[in-house]
C-alpha cells in the first residue's frame, strides 16, 4: 500500500502546497439476538481515500472508494479545484506547519483475534444471553449484541509521512426488560454499547459473565418492586458507567473547540466555554482532573497518530480544576490561539478530520468505594445512564440512571427506580468532594458520538471512578 499511494502523490500534476492521502480498509460485523431469536447477522467491508491539497492557506477535500492510481488523480484535482476557488474567502490560512512530517505505526493490542469463534458459536452466546436473561415470567424482553471490527488505515503526504494504523475491537450489549402492569424498567450491562474496547474474543471471556448477565435479569425484575426515587437535593454518587455520560456531555464536547469557534453551531450546538478560559477558568474543584489519553492499552478510543498524524499524546485538559487545553486538532489550535490535542478525526474514508474527542478520563483519587458510602449520611448511588438532555452550549442538563441505591447512614440500603439528576455544568462540577481511588476506576466506550455534516458517528473511550456530588438535585420518574 505505501509505494502505491506515495507513487500516487508523485504523479498528482496539481500546483498544491501539500497533499495528503488517508486509505482505509475495515471489515466489521453485527450480531444482534432479541428473547433468543437472530434478528441481525451481518458483515461489511469498506476500502476507499480521502485526499487533502492545500492550497494557497485552503484546504480542499475529495474521497474515492478506488485506490486505482487513476481515481485518486481525479479525487486530488477534485480536492485541488475546490481548495483554490475557497481560498478567495478563507477565515485562516493554513500552512504546511498544520501537517508536520510523521512516521510510525499503531496496532490494537488483542490475544484472541476477530475469526476465532464462527458466526455460529457468536449467534448461540448471544441466544444463551437472552435466555439467561430471562430469570422470571416478568422479563418481557431480552437482547444481547456483539459488533466487530478490524480496520487499517494509511496515511502518507507530499512532505514525508508515512503512519500505519490497525484497529481490532470488539463491542458487547445485553439487557432486559421487565413489566408489572403499568411498571416497566430497563435494566442493561451498565448502559447501552457501553462495552466497546480495542482487542479480541478475550475481552468476553470473564469469569463472571454469565453470574453478570443472571444480574442484570435479577435487577430488571427488583427493579418492578422498587421505590420511586425522592425529589431531593442530597449527596449524589454516580459509578463509573454513569460518569462515562458526564464526562462526554459536560467535558467533551464543549472543550472541542470547533464548537467554541463556531462551526458546528448549525448542527450539534457550540460551547459556554469561549477562547479566553483556557489557562484560567476554574471549571471544577481541585478534586477534577481530566486527561485526553489515546495511549491508554485497549481502551476504545486508543491511537498513536491522529487521521492527519499529528502525534497523540496524553495531556491534561482539566488539572486541579483549572481548563488547561481544549480538544481541538492542529488547525483548530492555529485558528483559536490556544493548545489543543491530536484530535483530528474521521469516521470513514469518506469522511474528512475534524475535532473530536476519544480517550477523556476522569483521573482517580485516593478514596475506597467503601470510604466513599461510609462518608455519607444520606445520599442516592446511580448507576448505568438511561436517558440524557442537554442544551446546545452544553451548560444545562438533566440526566437519568437505571439503577440506584439509598444511602443513609453510611450505608446502602433500598432500591430505588427511575433516578434523574439536573444541574448546570459548572455548577455541578464544582461540586465535586470525592474521587475514587484506582480500585474503582473502570472504562467503558461508546460507538455512536455524533458529530459534523454530514454526520459521522465516532468511537469514544471514557474511564473514570467513582465520584461524589455534594447538594444535586435528585428526583423521581414522576416529576
Amino acid at each position: 500500500m505505501w509505494s502505491e499511494l506515495t507513487k500516487a502523490i508523485a504523479n498528482f500534476n496539481i500546483p498544491a502546497d501539500w497533499i495528503g492521502i488517508r486509505a482505509v480498509k475495515e471489515t466489521a460485523s453485527n450480531r444482534y439476538v432479541r428473547d433468543g431469536i437472530p434478528q441481525a447477522n451481518g458483515k461489511s467491508i469498506t476500502e476507499g481515500a480521502m485526499i487533502e491539497v492545500l492550497v494557497n492557506g485552503c484546504l480542499g477535500y475529495a474521497a474515492t472508494n478506488s485506490l486505482e492510481i487513476a481515481s485518486l488523480e481525479s479525487a486530488a484535482q477534485i480536492a485541488y479545484k475546490q481548495a483554490l476557488f475557497s481560498s478567495q474567502w478563507w477565515i485562516y490560512p493554513f500552512k504546511e506547519t498544520e501537517r508536520p512530517k510523521v512516521v510510525g505505526e499503531y496496532n490494537s493490542p488483542f490475544l484472541e483475534p476477530l475469526d476465532a469463534l464462527s458466526p455460529g458459536e457468536i449467534n448461540d452466546l448471544l441466544v444463551r444471553m437472552c435466555h439467561t436473561l430471562k430469570v422470571s415470567d416478568k422479563i418481557v424482553q431480552t437482547t444481547a449484541s456483539i459488533s466487530t471490527s478490524e480496520r487499517e488505515s494509511w496515511f502518507v503526504s507530499s512532505n514525508g509521512s508515512e503512519v500505519y494504523q490497525k484497529f481490532i475491537s470488539l463491542g458487547t450489549s445485553y439487557g432486559a426488560i421487565a413489566q408489572d402492569g403499568a411498571i416497566v424498567q430497563q435494566r442493561t450491562n451498565n448502559g447501552w454499547k457501553a462495552h466497546c474496547y480495542q482487542g479480541g474474543w478475550e475481552l468476553l471471556r470473564q469469569e463472571n459473565l454469565w453470574q453478570r448477565v443472571r444480574q442484570v435479569g435479577e435487577q430488571a425484575v427488583e427493579l418492578l418492586t422498587a421505590d420511586e426515587c425522592p425529589n431531593i437535593r442530597t449527596n449524589l454518587v454516580l459509578a463509573p458507567d454513569q460518569m462515562m455520560l458526564q464526562i462526554h456531555e459536560s467535558v467533551g464536547h464543549p472543550l472541542e473547540i470547533d464548537r467554541i469557534l463556531g462551526d458546528e453551531r448549525n448542527y450539534a450546538g457550540g460551547s459556554f466555554i469561549t477562547t479566553e478560559d483556557f489557562g484560567q477558568r476554574v471549571y471544577g474543584s481541585p478534586l477534577m482532573n481530566i486527561t485526553f489519553d489515546p495511549t491508554v492499552p485497549g481502551e476504545y478510543a486508543s491511537y498513536a497518530f491522529d487521521d492527519t498524524g499529528a502525534v497523540a499524546t496524553r495531556e491534561y485538559v482539566i488539572q486541579e480544576g483549572v481548563l488547561q487545553r481544549g480538544l481541538g486538532s492542529l488547525e483548530s489550535q492555529a485558528r483559536a490561539g490556544v493548545p489543543g490535542v491530536a484530535c483530528a478525526r474521521a469516521c470513514s474514508w469518506n469522511r474528512p478530520a475534524i475535532d473530536r474527542m476519544a480517550n477523556l478520563n476522569l483521573e482517580p483519587g485516593n478514596a475506597t468505594f467503601d470510604e466513599i458510602i461510609s462518608s455519607i449520611e444520606h445520599g442516592v448511588y446511580m448507576e448505568s445512564n438511561r436517558s440524557w438532555s442537554i442544551d446546545d452550549r452544553r451548560y444545562k442538563f438533566q440526566f437519568g440512571c437505571e439503577y440506584a441505591k439509598l444511602i443513609e447512614n453510611g450505608k446502602l440500603t433500598k432500591t430505588l427506580r427511575n433516578p434523574n439528576y439536573r444541574a448546570t455544568t459548572p455548577e455541578f462540577w464544582h461540586s465535586l468532594i470525592k474521587v475514587g481511588n484506582a480500585d474503582s476506576w473502570q472504562m467503558y466506550g461508546t460507538p455512536y458520538c455524533g458529530k459534523g455534516e454530514p454526520n459521522q458517528a465516532i468511537w469514544v473511550g471514557h474511564g473514570s471512578p467513582v465520584c461524589v456530588f455534594a447538594n444535586v438535585e435528585v428526583f423521581g420518574g414522576g416529576s
